[in-house]
């Protein structure tokens, strides 16, 4: 990670963001901001989702793992990388480390998704699960690459993966509509620090709403009292947000700044999400994708009028899971 400045303000995440997009042009897709006339009706706005989903690797987690990877040195390349992941950006780095030749071990808590986990064995990642909450399998990843000379890849708190996720708010901001609002999900931040931080030095007339599960809303409960804390974590179908955010995380004092309103989400919200969202645009979304749905549903009456982007973030559910959602019954707008 390159050295922070004395203050890491928007101004240096839009440069970051700048800097990524011509590393990875040609690694990553510029996805689709797809009209939803379901959700327009619903809220009265004029929604569009931006769909990650649709990433090389299932989620925008490829932007920043391209980023990373692309900035390192060929003797970084050589010795081989170390990250931690609860599935997503684990994927993202096995699908870049393969394109690019490196060599890399990924660690992942031990609860991870089993459908994340077989889709990285079946990538033949080099794969160490830890019993741990998400958080702490960051610390004995970071341990393991310090004591074996390697490259630690965080999922969030580092320059170019904030700047590589970032490169969603250039997409945005070129697309023929304006938007007025933006809803991302956040778990550690990475994707909400380089939106909001190039939306806020370039754009600062968008307005960024981050929401996470109710289950799990560390970065949220930090922003409000001024520090990070540690909140405790219950199981969420949004997984890809849920656990503790490493001290000192880089991606804290952009949220404090430059995201503009916090929204938690109910785990029957967010299944009702994924529930309109294959009803509607027949288009599977993991449980962190839901997470802007919902929050945009719930809060309809707010956006009314309003051109609102929305960041479904990834495709990876497991078919156990979408079964059970599916046959809750046809969505009824609850």
């Amino acid at each position: 990670m390159h050295a922070l400045p004395a203050t890491y303000a928007a101004t240096d995440v839009a440069n970051d963001v700048d800097q990524a997009l011509v590393r990875i042009r040609g690694h990553v897709r510029e996805t689709p901001l797809e009209y939803s006339v379901a959700l327009s009706a619903e809220t009265e706005a004029r929604v569009f989702l931006k769909l990650e989903s649709a990433q090389v690797s299932g989620s925008f987690k490829a932007r920043g793992a391209f980023s990373k990877l692309l900035s390192l040195t060929s003797a970084e390349r050589a010795a081989g990388i170390v990250t931690a992941s609860t599935g997503n950006h684990g994927l993202a780095v096995a699908h870049a480390l393969a394109i690019l030749g490196i060599e890399g071990e990924i660690f992942l808590p031990a609860s991870a998704s089993a459908t994340k986990v077989e889709a990285l064995r079946a990538r033949g990642a080099r794969l160490s699960l830890i019993d741990a909450d998400p958080g702490a399998v960051e610390g004995v990843a970071r341990t393991r690459a310090a004591d074996s000379g390697r490259v630690y890849v965080s999922p969030y708190n580092d320059r170019e993966v904030i700047g590589g996720q970032g490169t969603i708010a250039i997409e945005l901001a070129r697309a023929k509509e304006t938007l007025d609002v933006v809803i991302v999900p956040v778990g550690g931040g990475g994707l909400i620090a380089g939106l909001a931080g190039y939306l806020r030095a370039r754009h600062p007339g968008v307005h960024v709403v981050g929401c996470q599960p109710r289950a799990s809303f560390v970065m949220a409960r930090s922003v409000e009292v001024g520090h990070l804390v540690e909140v405790p974590s219950a199981d969420s179908i949004s997984d890809a947000t849920v656990g503790l955010v490493e001290a000192g995380a880089i991606t804290f004092p952009i949220c404090q700044t430059c995201v503009d309103d916090w929204v938690l989400v109910d785990e029957e919200d967010l299944r009702g999400a994924i529930r309109f969202v294959a009803a509607h645009h027949s288009l599977l979304i993991e449980g962190a994708a839901a997470l802007p749905v919902a929050a945009l549903r719930r809060g309809a009456s707010r956006y009314a009028g309003k051109t609102v982007g929305v960041i479904l973030s990834g495709c990876h559910i497991g078919v156990p899971l979408l079964a059970s959602i599916l046959g809750e019954g046809p969505d009824a707008g609850t």
